[in-house]
């Protein structure tokens, strides 16, 4: 790799940033009556999963109450939110509780270079004078770029982030700092907006004071990371539900390396003789945490059955490694099929109105992935009535009818999709619905009335005399 062409690649984007966002630096008026008197943004880096924490302290020096406060972000920032979350923060250190906050997307008819907002509402009113501490975590999928965008078996994994030294607000911010944390010391360069330091795998900006909002300073950060990049581009989860006492669930993946571009050959005898040298941004083995008491557990790709995977199980919890045929480098892509049984009395309830639920986990069972586009199928027993799905974050729902063997009218199907996921969606969602006990016996009164008829007929066909005869 060409260190020269890559600085000035990174030169040139940082000269385009600046020429793009250099209208948000521009000092505006901003109609409301709050200020943010401190704010601390966090930001990791460590993984392709961006993690950003920011603490805001807000304080109201208008002379009416305010509910409400607004989160700012660019453009670019907000295609890639996957998550966000808000909480009020009460207490001091280790003494610190947080109560969530609802946070909504909000669209302002003036926003400067297309901005984008998301409402955090107050669990109270905020009244002239007082000051309110919020936390907020959220997650950017994508934000990543790899530089070079292609690289050798034996070359490291460079990226860049950009974003801003001073946090984009659409308040007054009188004192702040942001902090980098990169998964090494190996860093190639980075914007200095001074006051800014690097210490270790700390980059640190600020603290700034007296910043008018929608200040903007674009920043890249140039540096090596050589984690995993697996991006799930599709990932359809069935969760088949049996009154029989099992829930057995089936997980098809469509995985892609989602980093740096391998080129030139593959060596299989270099990367096993040097694994901390060739091939140190591939990956070779994934870990999906699956629920304790897990049975059957089953892994395949499209060839058929494989037998490079490990179970550790016990009463917490379940870890299945699995390992693909070959290691996924940069734009490589695997496709595999995961498969398992479950008690169904661990995820099965009846609620207090008489209706059934399951109660089960949103999101991807294998760590620290992103998915693109995924799909989760809830199939209930044949006979349910009236579902419902209730799910903590928006999601597409639909309803399907599939077919199994003895089915007569078809089982329900809730259809949950949802795009952008990422491990902070692993949360419980439920499914309710009606169902009477009655409809258990429909199969087994079937199979009997089967072999019942069969029976019959046999015993009919020995009485019969179908034997010619001359008259």
């Amino acid at each position: 790799m060409e260190v020269g062409v890559a600085k000035h690649g990174i030169y040139l984007i940082l000269l385009i940033s600046l020429v793009t966002l250099s209208n948000l630096s521009t000092v505006r008026s901003s109609s409301s009556d709050l200020q943010i008197v401190d704010a601390e943004r966090r930001i990791d880096v460590t993984s392709h999963i961006v993690r950003v924490y920011l603490t805001l302290k807000v304080e109201n020096t208008g002379k009416s109450s305010a509910s409400e406060v607004l989160l700012a972000f660019s453009p670019e920032q907000a295609k890639n939110i996957a998550n966000l979350q808000a909480a009020f923060v009460t207490g001091k250190k280790k003494k610190k509780s947080y109560l969530p906050l609802k946070v909504n997307p909000t669209d302002l008819p003036d926003s400067p270079n297309g901005t984008k907002y998301f409402t955090v509402y107050l669990l109270n009113p905020l009244s002239t004078g007082e000051s309110v501490t919020i936390e907020v975590l959220y997650t950017l999928t994508h934000s990543l770029q790899p530089f070079p965008v292609e690289i050798s078996q034996s070359e490291p994994q460079l990226v860049y982030y950009h974003d801003s030294a001073l946090i984009l607000s659409h308040y007054y911010i009188k004192k702040q700092k942001t902090m980098i944390r990169t998964p090494s010391n190996k860093v190639e360069s980075f914007t200095r907006v001074e006051p800014a330091d690097r210490k270790g795998t700390e980059l640190k900006y600020g603290p700034y004071e007296d910043r008018s909002p929608y200040s903007y300073s674009p920043v890249i950060i140039h540096f090596e990371n050589n984690n995993p990049f697996a991006v799930v581009e599709e990932l359809v989860r069935e969760v088949e539900i049996s009154h029989w006492g099992n829930l057995q669930i089936t997980e098809h993946y469509k995985l892609a390396h989602g980093g740096a571009r391998h080129k030139g050959v593959f060596s299989r005898v270099e990367y096993q003789g040097r694994p901390s040298g060739s091939g140190a941004s591939s990956f070779k083995h994934l870990l999906a945490k699956l629920p304790p008491r897990v049975h059957s557990v089953y892994y395949r790709d499209g060839i058929g059955n494989i037998s490079s995977s490990h179970l550790r199980s016990d009463l917490r919890k379940s870890e299945l490694e699995i390992e693909p045929r070959y290691p996924l480098f940069g734009g490589w892509k695997a496709t595999f099929t995961i498969g398992y049984g479950l008690p169904l009395q661990d995820f099965l309830f009846e609620s207090d109105d008489g209706r059934r639920y399951l109660n089960f986990s949103f999101g991807c069972p294998i760590a620290e992935t992103v998915v693109d586009d995924l799909t989760v199928k809830v199939v209930l027993p044949e006979g349910s009535k009236n579902p419902s799905a209730l799910v903590s974050f928006p999601v597409e729902q639909n309803l399907e009818t599939s077919y199994s063997y003895l089915d007569v009218v078809g089982r329900t199907v809730v259809v949950l999709k949802k795009k952008n996921v990422v491990p902070e969606h692993n949360i419980p969602f439920q499914v309710y619905y009606n169902f009477h006990p009655m409809f258990m016996l429909a199969e087994p009164l079937m199979l009997t009335t089967v072999f019942f008829l069969l029976f019959l007929t046999s015993l009919a066909y020995l009485h019969m005399d179908i034997s010619i005869r001359k008259s």
